[in-house]
């Protein structure tokens, strides 16, 4: 969230609680390259899992016409990822 605010996004938490079960971690906006939806994961998906409500949701999010981007760090090359097509679902064969 840091990276993306220096560089004009907004960025709003959006898990940590019951209520946000199956949310990305964040929403983040900025005025020239519109909405994303950000999931953290662990560099190289070490550890890394999406829970059962993401699994559930994420597509929903994506069948709505919302896209779901999975980010593993703070640099430019996975900052570069948020202009490109919605990444969560390559994702899925990495976690099992």
């Amino acid at each position: 969230m840091d990276m993306m605010t220096l560089r004009g996004w907004w960025c709003k938490q959006t898990h940590g609680n019951a209520y946000t079960e199956g949310w990305p971690d964040f929403f983040s906006c900025h005025y020239s390259y519109g909405q994303r939806w950000v999931e953290v994961k662990l560099p190289n998906m070490k550890g890394s899992h999406f829970t059962s409500a993401q699994l559930r949701d994420f597509p929903e999010f994506m069948a709505h016409g919302s896209g779901v981007w999975i980010l593993t760090a703070a640099s430019e090359g996975e900052y570069q990822k948020l202009f490109e097509p919605p990444n969560w679902w390559k994702y899925l064969d990495v976690m099992k």
